[in-house]
């Protein structure tokens, strides 16, 4: 049970009522007839676009008024359902969900968890996963998403900016917080760790919680580390409104109605997690399946979505090319709604899945900065190539980065009056960069569109130089920082190399210093030497001894050496003098 506090309803819930709906009385109400408006019109992209608007709020706290009102409402309605590929699953109801969320929460509370404080929480696709997720909604604590593939640099660098004061992990993953200095609480999943607290201590706490206040909706919730381009990673900030009830967006792209069972492929730690395996799942009351495997089987997978009858399906163009090379006609009752987010997808692999299953693959884009602000929706057409169109709630325009005005192609922008809820707040600690993005009365996503006489957006490409990789966000200074530590290394540039199964690798064109060959023992140790030093999926699996193009004020001109990278791929031919991770038998994976 959740003691609720009691609260003055703010001027914009007592206003004329939503969408034609009678006025509802405290957010959770509002919320509530936002979400049904979405689902009533979940296959007329007009009507919900013309009718919608985001429900605002000056309070809210989504864990406590909405996921909860759902256990009251659905007790034994499944929340989460969890696979593991050697065997064994467990169910969480939404009640269960909710009595273990409140005592976590309790229990942090009892470890001087409180409101404002950061919390940093590194955990797999596990249960304390959710309910700390919840437990730190319910206390006004923000969380540091991070994913279990950082190494030490990393979370001394997000302790350290992040300013955090607690840390949840796995014990296995304990130990990487030996060399990361700060007076912060430290946390265990599993058994016991010396000098940190059990989390399964949490199960002895009271399953009734009070919150010590009503939440702000602009309070702060969630902190993202995000790379850029020629900085560390930037801070991401959203509050307790623009991520719960910005990603309503992305439920309406999925399609997602109450019962059912969506599976999306993705890791703890990066915003697809929450926007699909948390908000857009949870806010039309569906079941969040996980399936958790060691290595990739797509033949393993499609059994599993066979057996638990999943209806709903996103994965990343990685996960969707290999899928294709598997009998997709083995699973006879394939999901209904399916999705694809991250990368542009191939033209050949939505026909395939649709010759295979019947269902049209749709296209959604969107940023850590954001919820879903473009797709193609559900019982519209889906035009190849297209991301689809604006979404309800958000106003896209695409601006001439020369000369700010709309565009056929151009950057794609959001208007900002009104700003919309599904957009961050800015960037924590960093007005400078925050007003950059946000100039003009547009915020500026960086990334370039061009759109057609119907509205259809298509993705062109960013503005800078960050790329992706198996559906992961690659900053290549991150890259080449570690690169130049190599005593071997003058100067290096990455960039993105073609590939048939990531759709892309980093590459690094090095400078050698002055006493070292361009040879195959050269170029082993280098990658060795990154291989150790950064994140799997941050591996440079691809390098070339190359003198860089600059320009006349000496900068590195990376557009070069990715059109270099693009016409090499579309000759078939390999870069005399490239060395690849598989030339070197220690190096395969």
């Amino acid at each position: 049970m959740v003691h609720f506090l009691p609260r003055q309803r703010s001027r914009d819930e007592k206003g004329a009522g939503v969408f034609g709906e009678a006025t509802a009385s405290t957010p959770g109400e509002t919320f509530l007839a936002a979400r049904d408006y979405l689902l009533r019109h979940r296959e007329d992209y007009e009507v919900a676009r013309r009718g919608f608007s985001w429900p605002r709020f000056e309070e809210f706290n989504w864990a406590l008024e909405w996921f909860d009102t759902i256990a009251e409402r659905r007790p034994d309605g499944l929340a989460l359902w969890i696979v593991e590929d050697g065997g064994g699953e467990r169910k969480i109801t939404f009640a269960e969900m909710t009595r273990r969320s409140n005592q976590v929460a309790n229990w942090l509370r009892g470890l001087g968890v409180a409101r404002g404080d950061r919390l940093i929480l590194m955990l797999g696709n596990q249960v304390e996963l959710w309910e700390t997720i919840l437990a730190a909604m319910k206390l006004g604590a923000v969380i540091i998403p991070a994913t279990p593939l950082l190494g030490s640099a990393d979370l001394r660098d997000r302790v350290d900016r992040g300013r955090a004061r607690h840390v949840v992990t796995t014990s296995d993953d304990a130990a990487k917080f030996a060399d990361v200095p700060g007076d912060y609480t430290r946390i265990a999943v599993g058994s016991t760790v010396e000098g940190w607290h059990s989390y399964g201590d949490s199960a002895g706490s009271d399953e009734d919680f009070t919150p010590d206040a009503t939440t702000r909706a602009d309070e702060p919730m969630l902190l993202y580390f995000t790379s850029g381009t020629t900085a560390k990673p930037k801070l991401v900030q959203h509050t307790h409104i623009s991520y719960p009830v910005g990603h309503l967006s992305t439920m309406y792209w999925i399609g997602l109605e109450p019962g059912d069972v969506h599976l999306n492929i993705s890791s703890p730690g990066w915003a697809k997690h929450a926007w699909s395996n948390v908000f857009a799942p949870w806010n039309a009351e569906a079941t969040v399946f996980i399936y958790n495997y060691s290595r990739f089987d797509p033949a393993a997978l499609l059994e599993q979505m066979q057996r638990c009858a999943i209806t709903s399906f996103c994965a990343p163009p990685t996960v969707w090319r290999m899928l294709i090379q598997a009998d997709l006609g083995s699973l006879s009752t394939p999901p209904v709604k399916v999705v694809g987010a991250g990368e542009p997808l191939n033209p050949e692999i939505i026909e395939q899945v649709r010759r295979a299953w019947g269902v049209t693959i749709r296209d959604g884009f969107g940023q850590t900065e954001t919820s879903v602000l473009v797709a193609n929706t559900p019982g519209q057409q889906v035009r190849p190539g297209s991301m689809g169109r604006a979404l309800p709630g958000f106003e896209v325009a695409l601006l001439d980065p020369a000369t700010g005005e709309e565009a056929d192609e151009g950057e794609i922008c959001l208007a900002l009056q009104p700003r919309p809820v599904g957009l961050m707040t800015g960037y924590a600690d960093d007005t400078e960069r925050t007003d950059e993005v946000t100039r003009g009365g547009h915020y500026h996503t960086g990334d370039v569109g061009s759109r057609d006489a119907d509205g259809y957006i298509t993705y062109v490409g960013r503005t800078d130089d960050v790329f992706k990789a198996s559906d992961y966000r690659i900053s290549p200074f991150e890259l080449e920082s570690v690169l130049l530590e190599h005593d071997a290394v003058a100067e290096a540039a990455v960039v993105p190399a073609p590939d048939e199964l990531r759709l892309s690798v980093p590459k690094a064109y090095v400078v050698l210093a002055a006493g070292h060959e361009p040879d195959e023992r050269t170029a082993e140790s280098i990658l060795r030497f990154a291989r150790e030093n950064l994140a799997p999926y941050k591996r440079v699996r691809r390098l070339e001894f190359y003198e860089l193009p600059k320009t006349i004020s000496g900068k590195i001109r990376r557009v070069e050496l990715r059109g270099r990278e693009s016409d090499l791929h579309g000759s078939g031919e390999r870069a005399r003098g490239e060395h690849r991770d598989d030339d070197f038998p220690g190096l395969r994976s």
